[in-house]
């Protein structure tokens, strides 16, 4: 009898979600709890487990296709996989072409890796000129080795800041010469990181540009290291176990590696880097190592986003006299809206109707009304703002970022939707610019989305308040004399009591819950 894979349960506030990725084809055997599919919300990536072993008989729903909460998105059927032990010649064969590759690999690497070291000329790789407000940075990661053929504006490493992770490009086509500045170093504004050599590496360009072009196909979640493509959740567990991606063969579509994959070279231990020379990264690695034993573990660096955040976060319950008033709003009103006009304004504006729209309006209005909860304290100064610039906070594997949607009181909500999904999807590529997180006057969170019932949110400094989303539960509610049941959701608003008096702070809160409740308010300006 077959079982069928359903959709995780959305929150309320995400109506519908994407199948980012197939982790197994039709055919294929699979065990259970093993993670089969993943599902991208405008925030999230869902992971979808198999409910029981078995093979994947049916996928009714492919990559891209729009999903919503606990739809059936495939079947399991009993028995193996067709084809799942392969035949003692087809073993042979496999084994033998793996090291024929592997030789090929080694030889065009040592070929690349001398030719790196004759003519043509050199370059100074160096760091990105960083911010004022930015002392220094963390190489994260170098895409490229030594020898190593690219592209002219390929990437070649990654620098870690305490706000965005910043790329640095090949200045022409050609490869390195020399590595300076190793993983985990740390580097200042314009420091020379590596030395480039232009027209290095030719034969091993060659065989990049015979490699196939699958990324066209790929999600747009997807990262391309070299020639590899990277799914989301195999892209966490690369960064997570140090692994070479160059030694990691692809099962998905087009060749893109997995969460299996690399689950698979970390338990056969063949994607480890190769041993550097005593720099940052490797006497970190060295100073704390992994205790191994019933009872592990592991002991690794804090990154600089996440040690900024601890920071901002203990500041501002340190210097700010913090307070936080409650209330509730009924949300069937804007559900209501929502159902009635999702397809039309999905087809007018090209993006899905959420929730995030409502509250960004609501929020601008109420900011408009209330100076006070829109201004920032400078010192012994008070800035009040004539405008409304509002932060969205969007959590990521990196940790919890708020890029900011400028002028909102001008914004259409198509545009606030559209906006918020842009900010979601570089937030988890690390493509935001600093200048996007700066400057906010206030801030939104929304912690229902993972299914948060009630929290007291921290203020974001220099701002004074931050409005805090629920999660919409159903809850019997007396309604005209009589008890109905109704889609509630709770509301927290965290505000600084050095500028604004718990009377405005109560008043703005009732101000963004009567706006929500008619929505009708937010057209007549009333």
């Amino acid at each position: 009898m077959a079982t069928e894979i359903k959709a995780p349960t959305f929150p309320e506030s995400v109506a519908e979600g994407s199948v980012a990725a197939w982790h197994k084809k039709p055919g294929d055997s699979v065990e259970r709890d093993e993670l089969i599919v993943e599902i991208e919300t405008d925030k999230v990536v869902l992971e979808v487990l198999a409910p029981e072993a078995g093979t994947l008989s049916e996928v009714l729903a492919e990559e891209g296709d729009t999903v919503e909460s606990e739809q059936v998105l495939g079947r399991i059927g009993e028995g193996k996989a067709q084809g799942g032990d392969k035949p003692k010649s087809e073993k042979a064969d496999a084994k033998a072409e793996s090291k024929s590759d592997a030789k090929a690999e080694s030889k065009g690497d040592a070929e690349a890796e001398k030719k790196a070291s004759g003519g043509g000329k050199q370059h100074e790789v160096k760091a990105p000129t960083f911010p004022e407000s930015i002392q220094e940075g963390t190489v994260a990661s170098w895409n490229k080795q030594v020898g190593e053929a690219v592209k002219r504006d390929e990437v070649l490493a990654e620098i870690e800041t305490d706000k965005v992770v910043l790329e640095v490009v090949a200045p022409a086509d050609g490869a390195l010469a020399e590595i300076k500045a190793e993983e985990g170093s740390q580097v200042e504004s314009e420091a020379v990181l590596a030395i480039f050599t232009e027209g290095a590496g030719g034969e091993a360009d060659t065989s990049a540009d015979e490699a196939p072009a699958a990324s066209a196909d790929d999600g747009a979640s997807d990262e391309k290291v070299g020639d590899k493509i990277l799914a989301p959740a195999a892209r966490k567990l690369v960064a997570e176990h140090d692994l070479d991606v160059s030694r990691i063969e692809g099962t998905g579509k087009g060749g893109r590696i997995l969460k299996e994959d690399v689950q698979k070279a970390v338990k056969e231990g063949t994607a480890k880097k190769a041993a550097k020379p005593a720099g940052g990264a490797a006497k970190a690695a060295a100073a704390a190592p992994a205790v191994e034993g019933e009872r592990p573990e592991k002991r690794v660096p804090m990154s600089r986003l996440r040690q900024t955040i601890a920071k901002r976060l203990v500041q501002a319950q340190q210097t700010a006299a913090m307070l936080t008033t409650y209330n509730e709003v009924d949300m069937g009103a804007v559900m209501d809206l929502r159902s009635q006009y999702k397809d039309a304004f999905l087809k007018a504006h090209d993006t899905k109707l959420g929730f995030m729209g409502f509250f960004v309006k609501a929020a601008s209005e109420a900011l408009k009304r209330f100076p006070d909860v829109n201004a920032s304290i400078d010192g012994t100064d008070i800035v009040y703002h004539g405008y409304q610039d509002i932060g969205v906070a969007v959590s990521t594997d990196r940790g919890l970022v708020v890029p900011v949607l400028r002028d909102t009181d001008s914004m259409k909500i198509a545009d606030v939707e559209k906006g918020i999904v842009d900010f979601g999807k570089r937030a988890r590529d690390g493509k935001l610019g600093i200048d996007e997180m700066q400057g906010g006057t206030f801030t939104i969170t929304n912690g229902g989305i993972f299914g948060s019932l009630m929290s007291t949110p921290i203020l974001n400094p220099p701002q004074t308040a931050i409005l805090g989303m629920h999660k919409i539960q159903e809850r019997p509610m007396a309604v005209n004399g009589k008890v109905e049941i109704r889609p509630m959701m709770y509301l927290a608003l965290s505000y600084d009591h050095r500028m604004i008096d718990g009377k405005d702070a109560v008043q703005f809160l009732v101000t963004i819950k009567e706006l929500l409740e008619d929505p009708s308010r937010l057209l007549l300006d009333i």
